[in-house]
């Protein structure tokens, strides 16, 4: 996965930003950005996800089912779509 600044290639790990997709189960994030326009911001905002969210994952489905995110007490499943959008960091450490 990478980045194109100024036309040059920059790995996004490198500043410890990935897509939610690629964070494993049971990892707590915090929610940066959203890659996409105006409605994707506007569906991730209805179902209360905002950047500066933290998130824990709580599962992934098999065969490239939905993601399942514990945001506020609450749990979302977002399929694998619409969580290619979501730009996130891993916390330093992990909640149980």
């Amino acid at each position: 996965m990478f980045k194109v600044a100024s036309k040059e290639i920059i790995p996004m790990m490198k500043h410890g930003i990935s897509r939610l997709t690629d964070v494993e189960k049971g990892k707590q994030v915090k929610i940066t950005s959203f890659e996409g326009g105006n409605g994707i911001m506007t569906k991730l905002n209805r179902f209360g996800i905002y950047p500066g969210d933290l998130a824990r994952v709580v599962r992934h489905a098999p065969f490239q089912g939905p993601i399942l995110l514990e945001i506020r007490g609450m749990e979302i499943a977002l399929g694998m779509g619409i969580a290619s959008h979501i730009m996130v960091e891993v916390a330093a450490c992990d909640l149980p």
